[in-house]
């Protein structure tokens, strides 16, 4: 059990409270059992031999208190005032909050992560942009509507919350089908300087941030790269899940609908 948790922390990433959530997800049973401040006092005396206070994910933050102001232009979407109830609740799966995750700024390259949370099941799909232009956050829609067609686009992405950032200003471009007629999804924008307001994508990128902090030269990094990142995020047992995974409570929530497609986005 020692040499588990050793090694999801020290290995993987994870918090002692993750690692413990991440035992019972897999189905995993060992001799004895451990409570998460336990393994902090563990950690605390030196028990562990490749871990120290150093090695933890940050801990909780303070909550920031946010002040709605006046757009600077005004978007070509819908605002999120006009936004369905039942999304800001949670209470429907298959609505999703967009953002991008960009490469270090000195001499960095122009590659970003283009993030998209569901906002149910907290589960992270990434995909890696040459750029940040309109062009290419509507290629990555346009290439995900042609992977599952149509039908399965316009269930699972039911609409998309978004900021103002210049990436995300081709309203229609991220609104049109290319493989049926009309609309394949809702577009929403944020209030300027309000990341709460798409605060589960704001949590994910802070996940993806552990796995490549802040300052990372993205230039070398791949496609393959970008996937194992996603894997490791929808892998990680979530507090707020009841220490599941993302991936699979998104998973079951598609088996639930009846909609399909989702695998081959995970």
């Amino acid at each position: 059990l020692a040499n588990y948790i050793e090694g999801k922390i020290a290995d993987d990433g994870y918090s002692p409270e993750a690692a413990l959530h991440k035992i019972k997800e897999d189905g995993l049973t060992f001799s004895v059992t451990l409570s998460k401040w336990t393994v902090y006092k563990y950690i605390n005396d030196g028990v562990f031999l490749r871990i120290t206070n150093k090695s933890l994910p940050m801990g909780g933050r303070r909550k920031t208190e946010y002040k709605k102001v006046q757009a600077a232009r005004v978007p070509k979407g819908e605002s999120i005032e006009d936004r369905p109830v039942e999304v800001a609740t949670r209470e429907e799966p298959f609505h999703w909050e967009m953002d991008s995750v960009l490469s270090a700024k000195e001499g960095g390259s122009k590659k970003r992560f283009l993030t998209i949370t569901e906002r149910t099941s907290r589960a992270d799909l990434m995909f890696l942009m040459p750029d940040g232009t309109m062009a290419s956050v509507v290629a990555v829609l346009d290439m995900l509507e042609k992977k599952l067609g149509s039908f399965n686009f316009r269930r699972i992405f039911q609409t998309i919350t978004v900021d103002n950032g210049s990436e995300f200003q081709d309203w229609e471009g991220m609104t049109r089908a290319v493989t049926g007629e009309g609309a394949r999804t809702h577009i929403y924008y944020c209030h300027p300087y309000s990341a709460f307001e798409r605060g589960s994508n704001e949590n994910g990128n802070r996940m993806i941030r552990r796995r490549v902090p802040k300052g990372t030269d993205f230039t070398e990094i791949t496609e393959e790269d970008t996937l194992q990142v996603q894997r490791w995020v929808n892998e990680y047992p979530r507090g707020i899940l009841g220490g599941r995974c993302a991936g699979r409570v998104l998973l079951e929530l598609a088996q639930g609908a009846g909609i399909e497609g989702v695998e081959l986005l995970l």
